[in-house]
């Protein structure tokens, strides 16, 4: 492992490697760590007690978080007629049918970061997984970005608002960005408490024991601070 800077580990002596701390305590000190020359993100990382490698126990989703991502949302949308027309008005930066297609298949092209497709099209668009699978961009009805023509400018509109999707990965971890450290702490902790509502609703039927293990939340640059689980639920059940 690298060695860590100075302001690191000025930043990491101010946290208690074995405390773990309610979520306003721990925000506080997210913001008292971002101290880098730009706006930082703020990392959450909560560990489930599932087997990832059942596909019974893979959690996968996406949660709507009530203050955004705080970062600008570049939306594609693969439609036609009236579902295109409504994709537009709702705000997406992209919007094509056979045009798009032919453009990501012969260009690679993949600037934008979301995509939704009407399920009329998911026959066409389903020839781009290898261009847009490894990219995390491919559209998938579960994670919500395949969806009638009745249901695309809401979904654009979520989309562009912070929605954010999430998988597990092979350790039982989840990684997302949930929001930027500018934001008031107030925002944070409703960022931080949709994602963890989102995931205990989707605890798969045979994960057993102790489900949310445990949850850390950091600055982009800087250290996490590790939250007191028990407390969080409470918080939240309350």
């Amino acid at each position: 492992m690298a060695a860590r800077g100075k302001r690191w580990n000025q930043l990491r002596a101010a946290i208690e490697p074995t405390a773990r701390y309610t979520l306003d305590d721990a925000v506080a000190l997210l913001k008292k760590s971002a101290t880098a020359k730009f706006d930082e993100s703020v990392d959450i990382a909560v560990r489930l007690g599932v087997d990832a490698k059942q596909s019974d126990q893979m959690v996968r989703g996406a949660c709507s978080l009530p203050h955004g991502t705080g970062k600008t949302v570049r939306v594609l949308v693969f439609a036609q007629g009236e579902a295109a027309k409504a994709a537009r008005e709702a705000g997406a930066d992209f919007v094509g049918a056979e045009d798009i297609i032919e453009k990501i298949s012969t260009e690679g092209w993949t600037d934008f970061d979301k995509a939704v497709a009407t399920r009329d099209l998911m026959g066409k668009v389903g020839k781009l997984g290898r261009v847009l699978g490894p990219r995390g961009l491919m559209p998938n009805p579960k994670i919500g970005t395949v969806v009638g023509p009745e249901q695309i400018a809401e979904t654009v509109r979520e989309l562009k608002g912070g929605k954010i999707d999430f998988r597990i990965e092979k350790a039982g971890v989840i990684h997302a960005a949930i929001g930027k450290c500018s934001m008031t702490a107030e925002q944070i902790r409703a960022n931080v408490v949709a994602l963890i509502q989102t995931l205990i609703r989707l605890k798969p039927a045979t994960a057993k024991g102790t489900y949310i293990r445990s949850v850390a939340i950091a600055p982009t640059m800087g250290p996490g601070a590790r939250l007191d689980v028990n407390d969080l639920i409470r918080s939240i059940e309350a």
